[in-house]
């Protein structure tokens, strides 16, 4: 027997011994906030098997991203003495998430010094003090649902919060039309029902009634089933029923989702044999705080669901607007572009929006199998930026049927963009003083032709392209920059001027067109972003190890060549030129009205060649008799008429009206001998064949387009142009530098 006073045998135990006892996790921190020891409690609700934290950062306690600013200030805030108190997001080392609350003390020297921390937690809610976590946790909650806009995140979101934390199922079934359809199906430990039992994700879903989830959503009040085995509801189907009953359904609690008076569906959770808890049964208390998270939950399926659809508008508006998924099939090129809008990512820095932008791209089939090409970026994003995208595309391609060069075409829509985006007021939270100014927009607008491989440019403050010649792959060259449209606003003098530049293509070549959001703001692993120039040599590598590949190939390796999320919606056209030349025949006249036999005789040559059938060859011919005979007819000056003066007693003075010279002619008999005439006009057929189609082409010195006119029953010409309208595929006429080219189609078959 000991004698009074003296210390009971317990006492006596190591402290190690009482911490391992202890229903609540203590971890001591040194002074630069390395984990020194854990207990046994801390290892489970942290979820580390050994010492692998012992000498690393408290961070390595898995906090979640999320918090590490709050971890930081609470090391900060404790080591000046203070003492600290919250509620962290935890993530364990099998996935799931837990939520502590947290109580951390100064370590102090018994010479007063403070040498580290000592941290107390608890898994919230799990202690006498739930009443005092409730509101830490349902902030917490709010903060982590509000942090994506997006709904696949946000119900992830939901899934990773409640479970295993708050229940071993977790179910949200959202309405789609008069159906609820289950959109969320988590389970404790990875835990996933057999086929056929409990409805899948996408399924629809059909409670039956006095169902706890339909008298959820009928009471819109959040309903406790707290003893299952006390109650029988009907499930909504036999497979279901029996599965629940294996699993040992023991509690549950089904909440309805409420937004802005809408019930937007119902969600449940349910307690099983799936985890081991001290109380596997819910009670008014987790009824209540379950409701409450349902209404934060609810508030962000709402907001995802509405940013949903503005941004399915968006993507759907910038869609129809854009060209089709398959490019067009055309005569020595082939084609592949792809677009992808950028995902809404805060992260990003602009805010969480859409990111669907102005991004546009292009192919236009122009005269004589020329193909126009154009890749550009309005400035901003959303319906706005769409909207103005869509606006200049069908500018764009109205202006190139002129067929006008790169340079002119550039300086039409440079002004078309100033006049269509003139500034409007908008209402502000400050003023109504605040200009929407006009957006800008870069953009490159080329012209191939694949016969001769010329490609003509102009650039307006666009990223060049890259060029890949047999595997070799850099940018193609700009003489200019060019200045981006909209720069110059209305009201301010001055020209913008955009050159005109020239390449030829050798054949194979490919030439690989992007905007600006493919190298910008890509993410590295340490937290930074890649420079413009780092993101580009990638994508050069990426394009350079697939050059031999097809435009496919090529498309998707310069999309994939930077990881991580882009920050601004992409667009990519790949183009390559056809290996082999295409068949072309050219042939210089002159401007003889027997000359016309000749073009047509030449044409006939041509077609049967290329194996054009024998009427459709006459009729080609036709056509191409009436064009040259236009030509001829219309397209030389005959020359005006001389005029003489006769002086009494003097020699004749000859004015010659169309040489704009005069001169005196002693001997008006022999005048004639040294007078000039006027150079003999000329023309040039030039015939092209694709793969369906043949393009006839007369080029002439006359500057005046042909125009189709109405001709009486008794005129006797009038009739060429009309013919041409009524029988080719297609037909125009288009300025050249030495005057202009008549055009007409023809399928070859």
């Amino acid at each position: 027997m000991k004698r009074w006073g003296e210390p009971p045998f317990e006492a006596l135990l190591p402290p190690e011994t009482v911490l391992a006892q202890m229903e609540m996790a203590v971890v001591v921190c040194d002074r630069f906030s390395n984990v020194i020891y854990g207990n046994h409690f801390a290892r489970q609700l942290f979820g580390f098997g050994g010492d692998e934290v012992i000498g690393h950062s408290i961070l390595s306690l898995g906090i979640a991203e999320e918090d590490h600013e709050q971890a930081t200030e609470l090391a900060k805030h404790v080591l000046k003495g203070g003492v600290w108190e919250g509620t962290f997001c935890n993530q364990r080392a099998d996935g799931s998430t837990v939520y502590t609350r947290a109580h951390a003390v100064p370590l102090r020297h018994p010479s007063g010094a403070v040498d580290g921390i000592v941290i107390f937690a608890r898994e919230a809610l799990r202690s006498n003090q739930r009443e005092q976590d409730r509101y830490g946790l349902l902030e917490r909650i709010g903060e982590r649902l509000s942090a994506s806009l997006e709904l696949a995140a946000t119900l992830q979101r939901v899934a990773e919060t409640l479970v295993p934390q708050f229940a071993d199922h977790c179910f949200i079934d959202l309405f789609g039309g008069d159906r609820l359809y289950r959109r969320v199906s988590a389970h404790a430990g990875g835990w996933e029902p057999p086929p056929g039992t409990w409805a899948e994700v996408g399924e629809p879903v059909s409670y039956p009634p006095g169902h706890f989830a339909t008298r959820a959503m009928n009471r819109r009040d959040a309903v406790l089933v707290e003893d299952m085995l006390q109650h029988r509801f009907s499930a909504p189907t036999q497979e279901s029923q029996r599965l629940g009953d294996a699993m040992g359904i023991t509690s549950v609690i089904a909440a309805p989702l409420i937004a802005r008076g809408e019930l937007l569906g119902v969600m449940s959770l349910a307690l099983s044999n799936l985890s081991r808890r001290p109380d596997p049964h819910y009670d008014g208390f987790d009824r209540d705080l379950i409701g409450a998270i349902a209404s934060r939950i609810a508030l962000a399926v709402d907001n995802a669901l509405l940013f949903e659809e503005e941004r399915e508008t968006a993507l759907a508006f910038q869609k129809h607007l854009l060209p089709g998924e398959r490019p067009p099939k055309l005569d020595g090129l082939q084609i592949a572009w792809r677009y992808e809008p950028a995902r809404p990512l805060e992260s990003h820095g602009h805010g969480i929006q859409t990111q669907v932008g102005g991004d546009w791209y292009d192919v236009i089939p122009l005269s004589a199998g020329r193909v126009g090409l154009v890749i550009g970026d309005v400035e901003g994003r959303g319906a706005r930026a769409a909207a103005v995208m869509g606006q200049l595309r069908a500018a764009l391609r109205a202006f190139a049927q002129d067929d006008k060069p790169p340079a002119d075409i550039l300086r039409k829509l440079d002004e078309w963009v100033r006049t269509m985006t003139r500034p409007s007021r908008i209402t502000s939270g400050w003023s109504n003083d605040d200009l929407v100014r006009p957006p800008l927009v870069s953009c490159t607008y080329f012209v191939y032709d694949a016969w001769s491989r010329v490609l003509e440019f102009a650039n307006a403050g666009h990223d060049p392209p890259l060029l890949v010649v047999d595997g070799e792959v850099r940018d193609l060259e700009f003489e200019s920059e060019g200045a981006m449209l909209g720069v110059r606003a209305q009201g301010i003098g001055g020209e913008i001027l955009f050159n005109e530049e020239t390449a030829e293509l050798k054949p194979g070549s490919t030439l690989v067109l992007y905007t600006d959001g493919l190298i910008d703001r890509r993410p590295r692993d340490d937290g930074g972003y890649h420079t413009r120039e780092q993101a580009r040599e990638a994508v050069r590598k990426a394009v350079a190890d697939v050059a031999r590949k097809d435009v496919e190939a090529i498309a998707g390796a310069a999309y994939d060549a930077i990881p991580g999320d882009i920050a601004d919606d992409v667009a990519i056209v790949v183009i390559r030129t056809a290996p082999d030349e295409l068949a072309v025949a050219d042939r210089t006249f002159p401007a003889e009205p027997i000359m016309v036999s000749e073009a047509r005789r030449m044409a006939s040559d041509a077609f049967a060649a290329w194996g054009m059938p024998a009427e459709q060859a006459e009729l080609a011919c036709l056509l191409v008799s009436e064009v040259v005979t236009n030509v001829v007819l219309h397209a030389t000056t005959t020359p005006a008429p001389r005029r003489e003066l006769v002086l009494d007693g003097g020699p004749q003075v000859h004015f010659n009206l169309d040489e704009d010279d005069w001169s005196l002619d002693p001997d008006p008999l022999g005048a004639d001998l040294g007078r000039r005439e006027p150079p003999t006009k000329e023309f040039r057929v030039r015939l092209r064949r694709g793969g369906d189609a043949v393009w006839v082409e007369v080029f002439d010195t006359d500057m005046r387009l042909p125009r189709i006119r109405s001709a009486g029953e008794t005129d006797e010409g009038g009739r060429g142009l009309y013919l041409v309208d009524q029988l080719a595929t297609r037909w125009g006429a288009r300025p050249t530098q030495n005057g202009k080219a008549v055009w007409f189609q023809l399928p070859l078959r």
